[in-house]
C-alpha cells in the first residue's frame, strides 16, 4: 500500500479536493492518504486562539463566523447531491459550535492545540464525504486514536505501529484510508501536534508503521530543485536523492521538506517521492537509501546566521577547551551549525540569536570573542566522498569571487558548506549553478 500526503494548497479549494480524489483513486489500488488543513484555515484557527488568549470572545466569534460561512460555501461547490450536502453541512455546524464553546470558558494552551487540530479534522471529513458521494469505498481514521508522542515529545513509534495496525485489522478493506496530518495526542492523552515536519512527518510515521510500498508527498512544486528557484534562474528538479542528501538540503534551506520528517522512512528503507499536485505527470524527486555515485546534486542556502569566533592562546593543547565552549551553547539550548578549529581559536555558526548576548559573555571567560551577523550558509550537496577527486575544487572555483568566512568539509560525505555574507548569497548561488550544473 502507498501512503500519499497532500498539503494545504493541494486541498485548498473544492476543485483541488476533486483533483486529489482523481489522483488517489486512479490506480484502483488501496491507498492511505494523509491530509493537511485547507490552506488558510490553520491561520484562522490560530487567530481565534489569539483572541481567546486576549480575553476577546467577540473577536474570536467574528473569525469563527467568517470561517464557517466560507466552509458552507465550499459544500455547495464540492457536492452534487442534497444527501451529502446535508450530511457535510450538519458536520460543519457541529464543528463550529464546538469552536464557539471555547469562547465561553477559561482558555489555556491545551485548548489552543485542540482548536488548531480542527482544521485537519474538517478537511478529512469533507474529502471522505466527497469520495463516498462518488461511490468509492472509504474509511476515515482519527489520527488521535493512534498517533502519539512520548514524554520527550517525540513520536512513540511502538505505540503508533501497534495501534494503527490493530485499527486496520479491525477495519473492513477499503479502497481509500484517510487520516489527519500534524495532529496527535501526547503522553498524557491531550490533543497535541507533531510540530516539526507536520503532515509530512505523519505520512512518514504511518508509512513506517504499515511497511508501505512508498510514501508520496504531494505539494505545489515538482520536487526538490538543484538550487533555489526564487533566487536563481534555470533551476531543475533533482530526480534522485539519498536520504542523507535530502536531509542536508532540507536543513540548509530547501523549504519543501523538513529534515526530521523523513527519518522513519529512512530507517524502514521506504522510498519517499516528492510530487506536484498541479502537474501529476512530472517525475518529481525520489528519496531513498540508494546513492548515485560521483554526482553533485544541489545547492541550498540558510540565512540569518551568526558567526562567533573565540581566540585564545590558552587553547593550545588545553584539554577540555572545546567541551567548555560547547557546554555554554548547550546550556542556552542553542544548536551549532558549523565548526572550524585552529591551534589558537575556534569559529562556529548559529541560527538562533535569542541568547547571543549571554553566550558571548560566558565565552569571554576563555578568550577574545568576535561576532559577525547577517551571514549565510551555502551548502553544496551530493556524493562528496573524499575519494571523488576534484569535487571540492569545483565548489571552491565557483566561489572564487565571493569572500568566504568559513568552510566545512569532511563532517559528512554529502556536503561542503561555505559561510558568507548575506549580501553575497544571490551571487554565490548563481555562480554555483553556472559552474556545477551547466
Amino acid at each position: 500500500m502507498k501512503v500519499m500526503k497532500f498539503g494545504g494548497t493541494s486541498v485548498g479549494t473544492p476543485a483541488r479536493m476533486k483533483d486529489v480524489t482523481r489522483l488517489v483513486t486512479s490506480s484502483g489500488n488501496p491507498v492511505f492518504i494523509v491530509l493537511s488543513a485547507m490552506s488558510g484555515t490553520t491561520n484562522s484557527l490560530v487567530e481565534i486562539s489569539n483572541y481567546l488568549y486576549k480575553k476577546n470572545p467577540e473577536g474570536a466569534n467574528e473569525v469563527i463566523n467568517k470561517l464557517e460561512e466560507k466552509y458552507h460555501a465550499h459544500v455547495e461547490e464540492l457536492y452534487s447531491t442534497d444527501e451529502w450536502k446535508e450530511k457535510t453541512n450538519s458536520f460543519l455546524t457541529e464543528e463550529f459550535s464546538y469552536l464557539r464553546s471555547f469562547t465561553k470558558e477559561l482558555f489555556t494552551s491545551f485548548e489552543e492545540k485542540n482548536i488548531v487540530a480542527q482544521g485537519e479534522i474538517i478537511s478529512t471529513n469533507m474529502v471522505a464525504n466527497y469520495m463516498k458521494e462518488q461511490g468509492y469505498s472509504v474509511t476515515l481514521l482519527s489520527a488521535l486514536d493512534f498517533m502519539r508522542t512520548d514524554k520527550n515529545s517525540e513520536p512513540d513509534i511502538t505505540f503508533i505501529r501497534k495501534n494503527l495496525n490493530s485499527i486496520l485489522n479491525e477495519t473492513p478493506a477499503s479502497q481509500v484510508y484517510i487520516t489527519q496530518g500534524f495532529i496527535c495526542r501526547n503522553a498524557y492523552g491531550e490533543v497535541d501536534n507533531l510540530q516539526r515536519g507536520g503532515s509530512d512527518y505523519t505520512a512518514s510515521l504511518i508509512g513506517a508503521a504499515i511497511d508501505a510500498e512508498e510514501i508520496q508527498i504531494w505539494t505545489d512544486i515538482d520536487g526538490m530543485h538543484n538550487n533555489d528557484p526564487r533566487i536563481v534562474d534555470n533551476t531543475a528538479p533533482v530526480h534522485q536523492l539519498h536520504f542523507e542528501e535530502a536531509a542536508e538540503l532540507a536543513y540548509f534551506g530547501a523549504k519543501i521538506l523538513h529534515p526530521t520528517c523523513i527519518q522513519p522512512a529512512k530507517y524502514s528503507n521506504i522510498p519517499v517521492r516528492l510530487l506536484n499536485t498541479m502537474d501529476p505527470e512530472a517525475e518529481g524527486t525520489t528519496i531513498s537509501n540508494k546513492t548515485e555515485t560521483g554526482r553533485i546534486k544541489a545547492v541550498a542556502a540558510k540565512s540569518n546566521i551568526t558567526a562567533i569566533k573565540i581566540k585564545s592562546s590558552r587553547m593550545l593543547l588545553a584539554t577540555g577547551f572545546l567541551r567548555k565552549v560547547f557546554e555554554i551553547f548547550e546550556s542556552y539550548q542553542t544548536p551549532i551549525d558549523m565548526v572550524c578549529t585552529s591551534e589558537v581559536g575556534v569559529s562556529m555558526s548559529i541560527d538562533n540569536n535569542s541568547h547571543l548576548n549571554e553566550i558571548v559573555d560566558e565565552l569571554k571567560k576563555y578568550g577574545t570573542v568576535t561576532v559577525d551577523s547577517d551571514m549565510c550558509i551555502i551548502c553544496v550537496v551530493g556524493d562528496l566522498d573524499w575519494s571523488n577527486v576534484g569535487f571540492e575544487t569545483l565548489a571552491t572555483e565557483a566561489m572564487k569571487s565571493i569572500p568566504v568566512r568559513m568552510i566545512s568539509y569532511g563532517g559528512s560525505n554529502y556536503n561542503i558548506s561555505f559561510l558568507i555574507k548575506e549580501d553575497d548569497k544571490k551571487r554565490a548561488l548563481q555562480n554555483l549553478s553556472n559552474t556545477l550544473f551547466k
